[in-house]
């Protein structure tokens, strides 16, 4: 959850790198830094059947909160980090990790823009002079710029943060390309992405290499507490829950003169779906992400309504969404998520049990329990600040110690559940989580990038017009 322009995908500057042919690209390719991949794991060598069990975070499993007890910097190299989309979350999420670790060097910057690469370079090297080492050629620009950074054998890390659209690509290149992996929040867009997602876990489990995601809500001390209390019945059994992402405006960028259409888009990626998700996919998938780890799975349905009242003209956001997902064992999330400017902000999970009810709030507010009595009988304490760091000391510790940590299957499962509730409320139809993933066509994705050519929006969804696909 972002506490500040550096944190939140929302207000960052736009980033993308891809072409639509390599959208749903599985092809294997060469695997030119695995030599260096096994240098750093000190020569550990270990099968897929055992990375399966003991790398991959499961919606059902509480991950630890823990400093590790390995050496990170025992090989005697770093691990060297290329960053891809040098946006305000980018450049948040590179210094998080380069300031909790210590083992690490940042080698190589790719951006549509180079100025952008070139702002990264010098903010880090203001903070981590020690740790950066990007040559100039080393600071590529343009939409294939990302390419330039996974054929780059000195690289073994790469931070993925450019708009959420082209996520499920780049995560899919980097994963042939044989590099570890942080990947922002959310995961995928569509039905296309979320598919494209699971083969790629599958592809690292069997590649040995890592995969860390943005949900930092996993490893953030007061949320871990609280989950692990209503696993252990704290609460008695789970009979339903509230959850709210509620803010204020977010930001909108003019068309500038002699702009493209792609470039206009591209510039502006949080109002057009296909490169953000909306807002419940893009931000509220944090909260959704929290409520499918407490449920321990993805919901069956959703069901649900919304719209637009100050959206500026070309947006193709809503702003605004209230959706039913009902979980196995007919437990219902009453879901909301607003950005209008001057309206009440909320941010926070209820879980309601039959022995009492769960609090968790967002940012740093920490957990609290309550007995049916309404007496408070439990608290613990977080900060998202520390949970945004340990997520990128656990993924390079997981490096360093030969077992990588694989997540991207749950987050591109909270992904898909946001995108789930979205079509509930633009199409006003129930959606299954059958349909979606055994169905659906769903696929937003462009057929060309051209900039010479490349198609206006259509405007907004609209319930009763808007056909489920």
């Amino acid at each position: 959850m972002p506490t500040s322009n550096q944190h939140d995908n929302s207000s960052t500057a736009p980033q993308a790198f891809s072409t639509a042919s390599q959208f749903l690209s599985t092809a294997s390719q060469a695997n030119p830094s695995e030599s260096r991949r096994k240098f750093l794991r000190g020569g550990l060598v270990t099968t897929a059947s055992a990375l399966s069990v003991s790398s991959t975070l499961h919606a059902n499993e509480t991950p630890a909160v823990h400093q590790s007890t390995s050496d990170t910097s025992s090989s005697g190299e770093p691990i060297r980090i290329a960053l891809i989309g040098c946006g305000g979350r980018g450049t948040g999420a590179l210094n998080d990790s380069m300031s909790i670790n210590d083992n690490v060097k940042l080698v190589a910057l790719a951006d549509l823009r180079k100025e952008k690469c070139e702002r990264t370079r010098k903010s880090m090297f203001g903070r981590h002079k020690e740790k950066v080492d990007v040559a100039d050629d080393k600071m590529h620009e343009g939409l294939d710029a990302y390419k330039r950074v996974l054929d780059d054998p000195n690289v073994d890390l790469v931070l993925l943060t450019t708009s959420p659209g082209f996520r499920p690509s780049h995560l899919a290149e980097a994963v042939d390309a044989g590099k570890h992996i942080f990947a922002e929040k959310p995961t995928c867009v569509d039905v296309a992405g979320y598919h494209t997602c699971l083969a790629a876990h599958d592809r690292a489990v069997t590649n040995g290499t890592a995969i860390v995601t943005g949900t930092q809500y996993r490893r953030q001390t007061n949320y871990v507490a609280a989950v692990e209390q209503i696993r252990q019945g704290a609460i008695g059994d789970i009979v339903s829950a509230t959850s709210r992402y509620c803010s204020n405006s977010i930001w909108f960028k003019n068309r500038q003169p002699g702009m493209s259409e792609l470039d206009y888009q591209l510039n502006n990626w949080m109002h057009f779906i296909w490169l953000s998700g909306d807002q419940i996919v893009e931000q509220a998938v944090h909260n959704i992400d929290a409520m499918n780890w407490v449920m321990g799975s993805a919901p069956e349905t959703a069901y649900g309504s919304g719209g637009r009242f100050t959206r500026p003209d070309g947006s193709e956001m809503w702003d605004s969404m209230s959706i039913d997902y009902q979980y196995p064992g007919n437990r219902v999330l009453s879901f909301m998520c607003r950005q209008i400017p001057n309206t009440k902000s909320d941010n926070g999970n209820v879980i309601y049990g039959t022995e009492g009810t769960m609090y968790i709030d967002a940012l740093s507010r920490g957990s609290r329990m309550m007995d049916r009595k309404g007496n408070e009988v439990w608290s613990a304490k977080g900060s998202i600040s520390d949970a945004y760091r340990h997520e990128h000391k656990e993924l390079v510790d997981s490096i360093t110690s030969g077992k990588p940590i694989v997540e991207l299957k749950e987050t591109a499962k909270s992904s898909l559940t946001a995108v789930m509730g979205r079509l509930a409320a633009y199409t006003g139809q129930q959606v299954t989580w059958d349909f979606l993933t055994k169905k659906s066509t769903l696929n937003l994705f462009p057929e060309s990038l051209s900039p010479d050519n490349f198609p206006a929006s259509s405007g907004h969804a609209i319930p009763g017009q808007t056909k489920l696909t």
